[in-house]
């Protein structure tokens, strides 16, 4: 190791533990102990360029221990990003472009936003699988367009984590060679010594899961690290994870104690720390020798792009079809939807996951980039691309992908997938399941990323398996979610708009569909882009309205043709999705729902607490208060109330408190 690497290395320490002091508050610890780490693989591996952090074919880094953020910060600053000495000074505050956790879209660099243990490794398996996708279709003998290698540093938390897990056995199954892990095994969390929560040995759990397992018994040696990640670029046919041995916290008086985990050193701590390191520069500066020595590397490896654009000039000109295929994958250019008439054929009842199915199919036709996958569901969900293949070590080209049961890594590795770029995401599973994926889902819409989520079995209309698969409290807990929509049709026609809004948004969507057989609406279609239209109408002032989402639809216009043989006028609003119909002017909510009209009842066959924004003061809820049960789904709609009869006496109810 020469004494400016070494020197190079003390100073991410030193900018860490200052930055974190400063803002008396952070995670010193896995910044100080893996600096090496993070040091080695920007100096000698990572092939980026500081000028154009998004160039197409840069390796991906994934901090999947997020709280070691300042780590990052320190080795984005170092080597020519932009990420000021005033960023570092602001640590944590307020709309710093550097905040507690890696935030994606917020400082340049962050490949994705990480801190929820276990996330990151997830989504570094989806970028592995991204590229190895694209290499397949657009990679030529000489022309190695997609080649890159996704490198991810975890510690022992994330792999603790069930997700960890999950990601690790479907990225070893699927052999990908150019996925790189590096463990900062340094045996501590929060609590403690990690001696009495992972006892395990995570070689032998590797090996079992199909990787090459290397050890690096000591994080501080620069040429043993250097020859671990060199050998495992050199296997091709498996993911590697490199167990790197550190002590938390090194150069402080708190290393290898939980006491430098997650808070900051203390001024104390912080000056004898640099007396360790023998350090005297002023806060936050960096020495003369190391900024030129870490420029110099930075500047070094933007020849790595301008080789890259060379190439890719003559293979534009060598296979010209296949380069503007690329240049269109890569702009995510949405479909045309306005092409594609069949969307909206539909005649006979059909369950929306069969008429998703066909719309979906319709189009894969135009977008070749989809990639779609499901938790070991595809035959029921219904969202195998037909004809496009499964993705597999022997067939890269695989537009599908078996995820196994593995929701949680399903989400998070759709979210690297989506984040890699060129590539648009979708993954399905049951409803009541979705709550094994939701904080995939949730970093998704943190994220604001365009992942596609198929939710079908959508509501007690499941019937037989019981309630432990009929969907109840799901529907409420997505729809509370910032940034995202949550679509559920009531038939086929919705179920196409809910596509349409799904690949023309840069927002992650979940299309909530049923297993049941539902009519399709004379008036239904694109309208219920809009989150919410009015399906069928009365001449005249409405005296009620009759509100539903999904197969409650149905009940609706049924009531609304008892209540007509009655005299009393009723509109029916389909509100498919409840964030879309929000974000539509006051006069078009105000057309739809008009104040004027306080008789109103709200159906779906899901929790009660979505609807009292549109019940309002005298409306009505049909919709449920309990789990469900097993038995058939027509006998359990009728059990719960879910029929018209019962739609239209609500309707009167409501219209009684409202007179009175």
């Amino acid at each position: 190791m020469s004494s400016v690497d070494k020197k190079s290395v003390d100073t991410i320490r030193i900018l860490s533990a200052e930055a974190i002091q400063r803002a008396n508050s952070g995670h010193p610890g896995i910044c100080m102990g893996a600096a090496p780490i993070g040091y080695e693989l920007f100096a000698d591996f990572l092939n980026f360029s500081y000028k154009n952090p998004k160039w197409d074919n840069r390796d991906r880094f994934i901090l999947s221990a997020g709280h070691g953020s300042m780590l990052l910060y320190s080795l984005l600053h170092l080597f020519g990003y932009n990420v000021t000495q005033s960023d570092l000074m602001n640590f944590r505050q307020l709309n710093s472009k550097t905040p507690g956790h890696p935030e994606y879209g917020r400082t340049d660099g962050v490949e994705t936003s990480t801190g929820p243990l276990g996330q990151g490794i997830g989504n570094a398996v989806g970028f592995a699988v991204a590229e190895a996708h694209l290499a397949a279709i657009f990679n030529r003998p000489e022309y190695p367009v997609v080649d890159h290698y996704t490198y991810v540093l975890c510690g022992d938390g994330c792999l603790e984590e069930g997700l960890g897990y999950e990601a690790c056995s479907f990225a070893g199954t699927q052999k990908l060679g150019k996925l790189i892990l590096l463990y900062d095994k340094n045996d501590i969390t929060i609590e403690g010594n990690i001696d009495s929560t992972f006892s395990e040995d995570p070689a032998t759990r590797f090996a079992a899961q199909g990787w090459q397992v290397i050890r690096v018994n000591d994080a501080n040696n620069l040429t043993v690290l250097k020859a671990a990640i060199t050998r495992a670029k050199s296997e091709p046919t498996r993911p590697t994870v490199i167990i790197c041995r550190s002590v938390i916290g090194y150069g402080s008086p708190l290393a290898d104690s939980a006491d430098s985990h997650g808070a900051p050193l203390g001024e104390t701590n912080l000056q004898k720390s640099k007396e360790f390191f023998g350090w005297t520069e002023e806060p936050f500066c960096v020495p003369l020798d190391v900024k030129e020595h870490c420029i110099r590397i930075a500047e070094s490896k933007l020849e790595k792009e301008r080789e890259w654009n060379a190439m890719f000039e003559r293979y534009s000109k060598a296979f010209p079809e296949l380069a503007e295929k690329y240049k269109q994958f890569m702009s995510g250019a949405d479909p045309d939807f306005a092409a594609m008439p069949e969307l909206f054929n539909f005649t006979k009842a059909e369950a929306t996951r069969v008429s998703g199915g066909k719309i979906l199919n319709t189009f894969a036709k135009s977008m070749p980039n989809l990639m779609s996958g499901s938790a070991d569901l595809a035959p029921s969900t219904k969202t195998e691309l037909v004809g496009k293949g499964y993705f597999s070590p022997e067939n890269r080209e695989g537009c599908n992908i078996h995820f196994g049961i593995r929701e949680h890594a399903m989400a998070a590795i759709c979210n690297g997938i989506q984040l890699h770029g060129g590539l648009r995401a979708i993954c399905s599973t049951f409803f009541s399941f979705s709550d094994y994926m939701k904080g995939g889902i949730r970093m998704s819409a943190l994220m604001n990323i365009p992942v596609t989520y198929v939710m079908t079995h959508d509501s007690i209309g499941v019937g037989e398996d019981g309630p432990t698969h009929q969907p109840v409290e799901q529907l409420i807990a997505l729809r509370s979610i910032p940034n995202i929509k949550v679509f559920r049709p009531c038939d086929g026609k919705e179920t196409a708009a809910a596509y349409i809004s799904a690949f023309t948004n840069n927002s992650p969507t979940v299309i909530v569909l049923s297993r049941q057989n539902l009519p399709q609406h004379e008036n239904s279609g694109l309208p219920a882009i809009t989150g919410g239209y009015i399906l069928s109408d009365c001449e005249g002032t409405p005296d009620v309205l009759l509100i539903g989402t999904g197969s409650e639809v149905e009940l609706c216009t049924g009531a609304q043709e008892i209540l007509a043989s009655e005299g009393i006028k009723s509109r029916v609003v389909s509100m498919p999705c409840m964030e879309e119909f929000e974000k539509q002017t006051d006069e078009y909510k105000e057309h739809v729902l008009p104040v004027s009209v306080k008789a109103r009842v709200c159906v779906e066959a899901a929790s009660h607490f979505a609807w009292y924004k549109y019940s309002r003061d005298y409306g009505e809820v049909v919709a449920m208060y309990s789990f469900g049960t097993s038995a058939p789904a027509n006998v359990l709609f009728e059990h719960f109330g879910f029929t018209k009869e019962k739609v239209a006496e609500k309707a009167k109810l409501s219209l009684s408190k409202v007179r009175n």
